[in-house]
């Protein structure tokens, strides 16, 4: 049996209240650490356009993107048994309790 291709991996998506369509955070920094990876690699061996100087400086700025969604969304997640924030878990929104 062959090994599952990547480009053929399902991606599970969320449509949102508004109608946004979503993907899971992790799935995106996964992606830019990968395409990061593939830079380097393919400089590495002459296979691009790209001098190795400009791959790293590429590699390095996906992977620095990847790091930083990595730590907002580890910023605003909340513990599995604490309730949403009165705006429906958007900082900054609602935050303000209804009144009594």
């Amino acid at each position: 049996m062959n090994a599952p291709n990547a480009s053929n991996a399902s991606i599970p998506l969320v449509y949102a209240p508004r109608g946004e369509l979503l993907i899971p955070a992790m799935k995106v920094t996964g992606l830019l650490r990968r395409v990061a990876a593939g830079w380097l690699r393919s400089a590495q061996a002459g296979g691009t356009d790209l001098d190795p100087t400009t791959a790293l400086a590429l590699a390095r700025q996906l992977s620095d993107l990847a790091d930083q969604i990595d730590v907002e969304c580890i910023a605003v997640r909340r513990p599995v048994d604490e309730p949403p924030a009165y705006g429906g878990g958007r900082r900054g929104e609602g935050d303000v309790p209804p009144p009594p």
